[in-house]
């Protein structure tokens, strides 16, 4: 989903969260990712990331943590 400049893995807009799958590409530039989640959040939206390993082997704790986020954001 476009966002700005960037694409996002998921997006919620009524939620301004963005769930992002990490694969090998994030291990190697670091600080892209930093300075896209700094634009991320200077625009509102709060990022997630979650490595692909995470989504599937443990889905259910991804899962949960996406749920606490989405409370955090409207209690």
């Amino acid at each position: 989903m476009p966002v700005g400049p960037y694409f996002a893995d998921f997006l919620c807009r009524s939620h301004r969260l963005i769930v992002e799958l990490d694969g090998f590409s994030h291990d190697v530039q670091p600080e892209k990712d930093a300075s896209r989640d700094r634009h991320l959040a200077d625009l509102g939206f709060r990022v997630l990331h979650f490595d692909n390993a995470d989504v599937l082997n443990d889905v259910e704790s991804v899962v949960r943590a996406i749920e606490l986020a989405l409370a955090q954001a409207h209690p």
